[in-house]
């Protein structure tokens, strides 16, 4: 199964690690990860400026994507039926 994180962007569910909250409950090390991600290229923002919801972390990339955290786990347990 496929996870659409906006704009023109689908990846596979299984290739997904963590989706974590843009703005808050972003701790040093993990921005520190990011930003050393993001220097080496493997970071791909989706979301337009002052867009930017959640990052979803994949096995190959991170995505910076204008969907919140909440509607892209939505999203990922409608698809395969377990509702909540």
């Amino acid at each position: 199964m496929f996870l659409h994180l906006g704009s023109d962007k689908i990846v596979p569910k299984k290739d997904i690690i963590v989706i974590l909250d843009y703005k808050k409950g972003n701790s040093a090390i993990t921005k520190e990860f990011i930003q050393i991600a993001r220097d080496d290229g493997f970071v791909e923002t989706i979301a337009e400026p002052e867009k930017e919801k959640s990052y979803v972390i994949t096995t190959e990339k991170i995505y910076v994507s204008p969907i919140s955290c909440n509607t892209l786990k939505k999203r990922s347990r409608e698809r395969i039926g377990l509702e909540q």
